[in-house]
């Protein structure tokens, strides 16, 4: 790999002022994460980059243009973002804000979103409409990274998917269209884990106009296992073909559990004795870093079973949270879960649903406005005497709750559209600063309630699931150390001169 030249970057790490002639914004300095792919990385390295610029004393913030998830976090403001952007301001040591994410789209089917516009929710929109409507979204986009920009002058962006795809280049407000339109250097990120790093990367230069090639400042390869001595000349062709560095090469970091965008991580082993969870993954599962803490539970042994699979014996089934919750309901019927679960319950197994699974356990979901599809009702599983019905305004709030009967400490969050009612919620799972919330069947073998999240405090864990073995795990100390394992990667793999560029831009501490 060769040095990084400052003059490359726009950034002397001997005169910081340079850096100023980036942007007019407080003499901010912006820097994107681009990717040759879906899941090449851009996430992590994004984490990355913020928790070592934090360590350094930056102010810095994470941004993301627009992002496709169907993860979400609550904000401080009270609006929605991606969960992987949320991670990346907890590595800035921010709390989360709808200006680090101003586009959110949820999928509800493999045509249509929900779309979320600088936290708030617009509407439904089928592809070809929200493609009408990206000059507005940009109008968003560029004012929350201004606003954004004012209260920090380093930003760490991230793009979505990748800067090649043609299809999607018109109005792009995503990738190189948010780069083009703030004047930001890029560095480009590959998966060489996947295969074919090499033709990632060129063949991805090859398919953007000549400005932005020009602004990508260099590469970064992902996941990287073995000598990098044996990888060498390949890096040297690179840099020879393409006349652009290797910024570093990152280690694959194994055992590495952040929260994800989309993607449902392995469940993982479990030796000895442990408390079977078994979770359906719906096809529009939404919020499953629920699950994470589970995962790490030395207690537990969680089964995630897809379609076609069939589900093994459980101590617990977990139906989790769902962005089309009717639907999922019929995909769930259509799996035959439904038998499963009764003979479960017959047996003395145990049912916790969370959200749009604690919606399911009931006798119906109303959805008269079509909040998630076609308007219509569908009957529930009837486990819980309550009906839910989907209104217009969704919950969207951070809560402190205790659990019931045991009181232990739930730090938590609600996204929904649902208002529940019914006899059921007489007897609720949560205490919510005096709201109660959820509902428990008299025999204890059914509840369910709005919160996610509430696996984070290992007290909860341990208290309502009742696993052989306690947690020694701390969740929220888990993802601090991953982060910082994040950052130490970065700071032994990459470019030295590069990281000093961004750590000693003027305005930080």
């Amino acid at each position: 790999m060769k040095k990084v030249d400052s003059g490359q970057l726009k950034v002397d790490s001997e005169n910081p002022d340079s850096s100023c002639q980036l942007s007019t914004v407080n003499c901010q300095l912006t820097l994107m994460v681009q990717g040759t792919t879906s899941d090449a990385g851009k996430s992590t390295v994004v984490a990355a980059l913020c928790r070592w610029l934090a360590r350094q004393g930056v102010a810095v913030a994470p941004f993301k243009p627009q992002n496709m998830a169907l993860n979400s976090a609550v904000t401080e403001d009270g609006g929605e973002i991606g969960r992987s952007t949320a991670l990346q301001a907890l590595a800035c040591g921010l709390a989360p804000h709808s200006d680090m994410n101003p586009v959110l789209l949820k999928p509800q089917s493999d045509r249509g979103a929900q779309v979320i516009v600088r936290g708030q929710v617009l509407g439904n929109m089928d592809a070809i409409a929200y493609h009408d409507y990206k000059n507005t979204a940009r109008e968003a986009v560029l004012a929350a990274w201004r606003d954004l920009s004012a209260r920090y002058p380093v930003i760490i962006a991230e793009g979505a998917g990748s800067p090649a795809e043609i299809n999607l280049r018109e109005n792009d407000i995503a990738n190189m269209g948010f780069a083009e339109a703030v004047d930001c250097p890029v560095i480009l990120v590959a998966d060489i884990d996947r295969g074919g790093v090499f033709a990632q990367l060129v063949g991805t230069l090859e398919l953007l106009c000549e400005s932005e090639r020009n602004r990508v400042v260099g590469f970064v390869i992902n996941r990287f296992r073995g000598d990098p001595a044996l990888l060498q000349s390949g890096l040297d062709w690179l840099e020879q073909r393409t006349g652009k560095p290797v910024l570093g090469v990152l280690p694959y970091l194994h055992g590495l559990l952040l929260d994800a965008e989309d993607a449902v991580a392995d469940a993982g082993e479990h030796a000895g004795e442990a408390l079977n969870v078994v979770v359906p993954v719906f096809p529009r599962i939404s919020n499953h870093n629920d699950l994470d803490p589970l995962r790490l539970h030395p207690g537990i042994a969680l089964h995630l079973v897809g379609p076609g699979q069939t589900p093994p014996p459980a101590d617990w089934v977990i139906l989790p949270g769902s962005k089309h919750t009717r639907a999922d309901l019929q995909w769930l019927r259509e799996q035959g879960w439904e038998p499963y679960l009764q003979r479960h319950l017959r047996y003395g197994g145990r049912l916790l649903g969370i959200c749009g699974g604690f919606q399911m356990l009931g006798r119906a979901i109303h959805d008269p406005d079509g909040i998630e599809g076609r308007p219509g009702s569908s009957d529930g599983l009837g486990l819980l005497d309550m009906e839910t019905t989907l209104v217009a305004g969704k919950q969207l709030r951070q809560v402190e709750a205790r659990l019931l009967p045991g009181g232990e400490a739930v730090s938590g969050y609600e996204i929904h559209n649902g208002v529940t009612a019914g006899p059921a919620l007489q007897r609720p799972l949560f205490d919510v600063g005096g709201r109660l919330d959820g509902a428990v069947s008299d025999d204890g073998q059914v509840m369910g309630g709005y919160l996610h999240g509430l696996f984070d405090r290992a007290g909860v864990c341990d208290g309502l699931l009742q696993p052989p073995q306690e947690s020694t795990t701390d969740y929220e100390q888990h993802r601090q150390a991953a982060l910082e394992r994040l950052a130490d990667a970065i700071e032994t793999h990459l470019d030295a001169s590069f990281l000093r560029g961004y750590s000693r831009h003027p305005g930080n501490a």
